[in-house]
């Protein structure tokens, strides 16, 4: 396991209070900068996983719950065709916030949205609040992947910009903290197999698989 850069910054200014107050003030004041410190270190951890690579298969992006799952007639961003089925996962603070790619593939589409913070469980979330989504092709599918800012998260992390080519379950962002993802898939091409309510791994569980005839 590994912790990501992006929480060092708040693990050394934990550690920094820890020292200042344990020495200063008194060692007892030092308990909760240190076990925030270490909340930080859990939450920014990048667990290593071995992927197993699956042409067929729309892995997970995120660690979760799957909060819902919707039909709809056209994609609202006009990247996958036709109908379409789109998976929210929940993500906690609990869970691993790091996100990886559900499918080889290169990015050409690419949407950063500076919105509202409202409560990640709100129907609306995908539309008003903070997100960045990135559109996926490769030659049998087009998938579009939103990372969603909720109340408590407040900065959506991206490794990856336009025409970078991902392989599945490569990292490519996270999310601070908790929040949740939006996967939309070709409804015609891709069977879902998680339901409401399942708790899903990043990288590990399996969304959706391409119909034979895809």
């Amino acid at each position: 396991m590994t912790i990501v850069r992006e929480g060092y910054p708040f693990i050394g200014a934990c550690f920094l209070l820890t020292l200042l107050f344990g020495f200063g003030v008194h060692p007892y004041a030092a308990i909760v900068p240190f076990v925030v410190m270490l909340y930080f270190c859990y939450f920014f951890r990048n667990p290593h996983r071995t992927i197993v690579l699956d042409a067929s298969a729309i892995l997970s992006p995120a660690d979760g719950t799957v909060q819902e799952i919707v039909d709809f007639e056209r994609d609202p961003d006009e990247f996958v065709p036709g109908a379409c089925k789109k998976v929210i996962i929940f993500m906690s603070v609990f869970d691993v916030h790091v996100n990886r790619s559900p499918m080889d593939g290169e990015i050409k589409l690419q949407k950063y949205f500076c919105g509202r913070f409202r409560p990640a469980y709100k129907d609306e979330v995908g539309f008003v609040n903070e997100h960045h989504l990135i559109g996926l092709e490769n030659e049998r599918l087009r998938i579009t992947v939103k990372q969603i800012a909720g109340i408590l998260a407040r900065r959506i992390v991206s490794w990856v910009t336009m025409d970078d080519v991902l392989k599945q379950g490569e990292l490519y962002g996270m999310i601070r903290f908790g929040s949740c993802l939006e996967v939309v898939m070709p409804a015609a091409d891709v069977d879902v197999l998680v339901q409401p309510g399942e708790k899903v791994t990043g990288g590990k569980t399996i969304l959706g698989r391409i119909k034979e005839n895809a």
